[in-house]
């Protein structure tokens, strides 16, 4: 007997392509457009920028004669000899360090107080955020005027009869060991309200049932403070300091307006030595050499801050 082998069917051949506007095409392109907005901005606005200013900083540019001679690295040999580069960076460091110690702490502790269920807490919020709104060279005008030798801080004490006590105000901004305590004080009391509006956030999102927990192990307010507040809003107080030390690192308006740098170089912050030599001694070369040490000292303490995060911040391994 014969066996008929039949031979298998061949598939279907495929008429249709398939279409090349698939979903996870569709997805791509629709992220790739939302994205180059931001990414042309950075281009444009960080990128092409940074490498302009390494360029300058390679030149001497003489505005004045017209002239635009490169020099290689002059500007950074320039740079490591500057005598006045070392004061310079001192009172830098001491702005800093005093302002972010002091409106962090401020801004915690208002912060604290307003998270109260207490009368009154709304109009003290609003208070404390408003001079976040005013404008930088208005709120810095008027405490020009407040800090004088007559001006209104000095005749507050008049009043309060504090000179009886030999307590007499100075001429806050012309001497050297209370101008830069007055600048970090006008500092201060411009953007202690916005720390502390997103500390209070942090807190209002801790879960009320860990204060219970703490209070019920018989811990003390300052125990759950310390032990459940603190490290809740880690998070937000990483935030807070770095936005708080790169917004130290890059004031002037305040210094511009309340001491040019004065007395001497006492508040010569490296942002208003930087506008010195390039606007006012037309050292544009020089001024984009500081500018970049500038840029690499902000650099090094935002990623000092991130990378010791995983140490102390909540939620971070």
């Amino acid at each position: 007997m014969t066996l008929l082998l039949e031979k298998p069917a061949r598939a279907p051949a495929l008429t249709d392509k398939a279409p090349y506007w698939t979903m996870r095409r569709r997805d791509e392109l629709a992220g790739r457009l939302m994205v180059a907005p931001q990414l042309a901005g950075i281009v444009a606005f960080v990128i092409v920028p940074l490498g302009l200013v390494v360029w300058y900083s390679l030149h001497e540019w003489n505005v004045l004669a017209g002239s635009f001679t490169f020099i290689g690295a002059d500007n950074y040999t320039a740079l490591a000899d500057d005598q006045q580069l070392g004061p310079v960076l001192r009172a830098t460091g001491l702005f800093s360090a005093g302002l972010v110690v002091l409106n962090l702490s401020l801004a915690l502790f208002l912060a604290v107080l307003l998270n109260q269920k207490l009368r009154g807490t709304v109009v003290f919020r609003t208070l404390f955020f408003s001079p976040v709104v005013v404008t930088l060279v208005a709120w810095t005008i008027v405490w020009g005027f407040l800090l004088q030798d007559n001006g209104g801080v000095n005749a507050l004490f008049h009043v309060l009869r504090l000179d009886v006590l030999g307590i007499d105000g100075p001429n806050w901004l012309r001497s050297g060991g209370t101008a830069m305590a007055s600048v970090i004080v006008v500092q201060l009391f411009k953007n202690v309200g916005l720390n502390m509006v997103l500390f209070l956030a942090a807190l209002q999102g801790v879960p009320a049932e860990l204060y219970e927990a703490a209070r019920i192990d018989g811990a003390s307010a300052w125990a759950r403070f310390r032990r459940v507040t603190v490290p809740l809003i880690s998070p937000t107080i990483l935030l807070t300091m770095i936005l708080t030390i790169v917004g130290s690192l890059q004031v002037f308006a305040q210094i511009a307006v309340l001491t040019q740098g004065g007395p001497g170089t006492s508040t010569t912050v490296l942002v208003y030595y930087l506008y010195q030599q390039a606007f006012q001694f037309h050292h544009f070369g020089y001024g984009a050499t500081l500018s970049l040490l500038l840029f690499l000292i902000v650099l090094v303490l935002t990623v000092v801050q991130w990378r010791m995060r995983r140490r102390w911040v909540f939620h971070e391994s």
